[in-house]
């Protein structure tokens, strides 16, 4: 997905990632002193880079009626969903389990839109029941099912259809969702038809229109190609008598892995607002789904090497985080930096950053040039965001803590995994 280069000269974090007397910080906490206490491998995260990253939404919406439900999927950890509450964000979620978590919180259902292609009828009953915002629906199935639910509770499921748009965002295919070969959505050009049949049926109300085409986008235009098409769309609906309340833009903004520009809301935001006006809609309520853009930055997480292995092809540095705590490198050929959060300085030898998992897909990084010994602790950069919420236990291996810094002081939001927990609820054959 990236080029294969040496980790960038300033933390992608920074400043809430920086060096400080020669060791990396996160905030006013040095990371080394974490890592010994706390052990390794360890998720770290800033929360004033989380605090920042939202009050770059904050600004941008100016006074607009716009609702930015954070795309939980990303990362959700209670600690990092509570802060948003705080801050005053709504939820995207796709899953029963993570309604738990927003409820878990104290989140207002109301500011809560509930996504995903294969919702079960339990999972519509404990959202039907909290009294979500909305419900995006993907499917004509799904539809059908959604207000046999929905009638069953005696109750009226708020809808709006996640229309395709056929549009490409320019990403790695994983996290591209906006083209029709992909599973998500409702062709745009059968959503007229499936939303005359929505207002048709029992237990459904009409609100809005949904559109999410991918994640890491770092370019406008996509964005306003998508937006044409459902502003085309509405007005269609307008003609047929079908009333829209609000437009879902999804999410999708990148963040900086390497040397991306990332797309700031406030850019999104002012040309998808003169499209709008432009069109007659400026009115409309608004509804973003960051996940990536609010939390990716604001973590790194932290492993120890274990061994350095001098091969004919090439330098291993083996370290004890693997492709079960941090999937992305092999999942997608993402690339993280890698900064060494006590630098030797002194020469450097190109490394391949692997971990102990019996696979030859177990790497976090490839062909970076590094000044590393037995025992230093390196950061992955930018792994705030599809991190700890992708991780496993594969080669029955327990699962990091994460740690939340504030300022000076930091706090364990989730524990380390024990083998112990791993084998709880098995068992074996009388």
């Amino acid at each position: 997905m990236n080029p294969i280069s040496s980790a960038p000269a300033q933390p992608a974090g920074y400043p809430h990632f920086h060096y400080q007397n020669g060791a990396l910080h996160a905030e006013g906490v040095p990371l080394q002193m974490l890592a010994e206490r706390l052990g390794t491998p360890l998720y770290v995260y800033s929360r004033a880079a989380l605090q920042a990253a939202w009050e770059s939404y904050r600004v941008a919406v100016a006074g607009r009626d716009v609702l930015v439900c954070y795309g939980m999927k990303a990362n959700s950890n209670l600690a990092v969903l509570k802060e948003f509450a705080r801050l005053g964000a709504g939820f995207d979620i796709v899953s029963g389990g993570e309604l738990h978590r927003v409820l878990a919180v104290g989140a207002d259902p109301a500011k809560v839109v509930f996504s995903g292609v294969g919702k079960q009828a339990w999972e519509m009953r404990k959202a039907l029941e909290a009294d979500v915002k909305c419900f995006n629906v993907e499917s004509e199935a799904e539809l059908h099912l959604l207000s046999d639910v929905a009638v069953s509770l005696g109750k009226t499921a708020r809808v709006s259809l996640r229309v395709n748009p056929d549009v490409d965002a320019g990403t790695h295919p994983y996290i591209s969702t906006g083209l029709k070969e992909n599973k998500f959505g409702i062709a745009i050009a059968d959503a007229p038809r499936v939303y005359r049949a929505a207002a048709a049926l029992p237990g459904l109300h009409v609100t809005g229109v949904d559109c999410h085409i991918g994640s890491q986008i770092t370019d406008v235009a996509p964005y306003l190609d998508a937006l044409d098409k459902l502003l085309d769309l509405i007005d269609g609906l307008r003609a047929a008598g079908i009333a829209i309340e609000h437009l879902d833009l999804g999410g999708g903004l990148g963040i900086r892995y390497t040397d991306e520009t990332p797309l700031q809301p406030a850019t999104l935001l002012g040309q998808v607002y003169e499209r709008l006006d432009a069109r007659g809609w400026g009115h409309l309520k608004l509804i973003m789904e960051p996940g990536r853009s609010l939390v990716g930055n604001a973590g790194v997480l932290l492993t120890t090497v274990q061994f350095l292995k001098h091969a004919e092809a090439r330098n291993f540095a083996i370290v004890d985080a693997a492709m079960n705590d941090l999937i992305r490198p092999t999942l997608y050929d993402a690339w993280h930096g890698v900064l060494p959060v006590q630098p030797r300085g002194g020469a450097t030898q190109e490394y391949d950053v692997v971990g102990p998992v019996c696979e030859s897909g177990d790497w976090l990084a490839r062909q970076r040039a590094l000044a590393v010994e037995r025992g230093d602790v390196l950061a992955i950069e930018s792994t705030g965001a599809y991190g700890m919420v992708m991780a496993g236990n594969y080669n029955t291996r327990p699962r990091p803590a994460e740690v939340m810094v504030d300022g000076t002081e930091f706090h364990v939001i989730r524990q380390r995994e024990t083998v112990q927990d791993l084998l709880r609820g098995e068992t074996t054959l009388p």
